[in-house]
């Protein structure tokens, strides 16, 4: 098997929000990251990322969001020409897991059609709620004709132990995360937002955009877990991680 890291767009919002000391004015780049696992039995998508259009007309399809929430990505830096930059269109992928349904982690949800979409039970109900808009749900990045697998515990994606994944609540009800064993490489813990930023992690700081603290916290000790077995956590939003990584037809195995 396979892992390829994709972009699924760029960012800037504030760094307190992150860092909930740092001066309000001050602003964080956030990569957005998609994983492609090529498994022998069939091609999983990690997240989907941003929506190509909010590239060039954010606020068409965030509204109010875009002020908080900017994208800094040039058109065409998404999840689709990522995957055809390794010889892949959207028909060719089997399985799309959701980590959560915030509009940056699902955008492109709409175009692989051929796909099983896999979400948490809790994360759906959170993004069907009547205040889904004000916590960061868009209908439009999640809710198509698409076939959907809802779980409700931690699952083994094909049953061998290569992808499992994992539930590590506490940014959304139910965010997931991905655990990855490669032959070479060794396993991989795709966190989403239970972990953006490391430095989070590092200095025990809960984001201000968490659901549930308690939650969030219960997630960081089963990170720390991971890690200390040898896993090594790939986060979601982190500009120096992301630098570091592997991208594209430079895949780990």
């Amino acid at each position: 098997m396979k892992m390829h890291v994709l972009s699924g767009g760029r960012l800037r919002m504030k760094k307190s929000i992150y860092f909930p000391d740092a001066d309000r004015r001050e602003m964080i780049e956030l990569p957005v990251s998609c994983m492609l696992m090529r498994h022998a039995q069939g091609n999983v998508l990690f997240d989907t990322g941003c929506h190509p259009t909010i590239a060039e007309n954010p606020e068409g399809r965030w509204g109010g969001l875009a002020k908080y929430m900017a994208p800094i990505m040039p058109p065409g830096e998404n999840v689709l020409t990522g995957l055809k930059a390794v010889g892949l269109g959207p028909d060719d992928i089997d399985v799309v897991v959701c980590s959560h349904l915030h509009t940056d982690h699902c955008g492109c949800n709409e175009f692989f059609r051929k796909s099983t979409i896999v979400v948490h039970a809790r994360e759906l109900e959170a993004a069907k709620a009547p205040d889904a808009l004000n916590s960061g749900y868009f209908s439009a990045d999640w809710d198509h004709p698409i076939p959907m697998k809802v779980i409700e515990q931690q699952t083994d994606l094909f049953g061998d132990g290569k992808i499992t994944l994992i539930p590590l609540p506490g940014h959304t009800p139910g965010t997931l995360g991905a655990l990855v064993k490669l032959d070479r490489s060794g396993e991989f813990l795709l966190a989403s937002d239970a972990l953006s930023v490391r430095a989070n992690l590092d200095q025990e700081i809960v984001p201000k955009n968490t659901k549930n603290i308690d939650q969030f916290l219960q997630s960081f000790a089963e990170i720390r877990r991971i890690e200390k077995a040898g896993g090594t956590i790939i986060c979601s939003h982190d500009s120096a991680q992301w630098d570091s990584l592997r991208k594209g037809m430079e895949a780990y195995d």
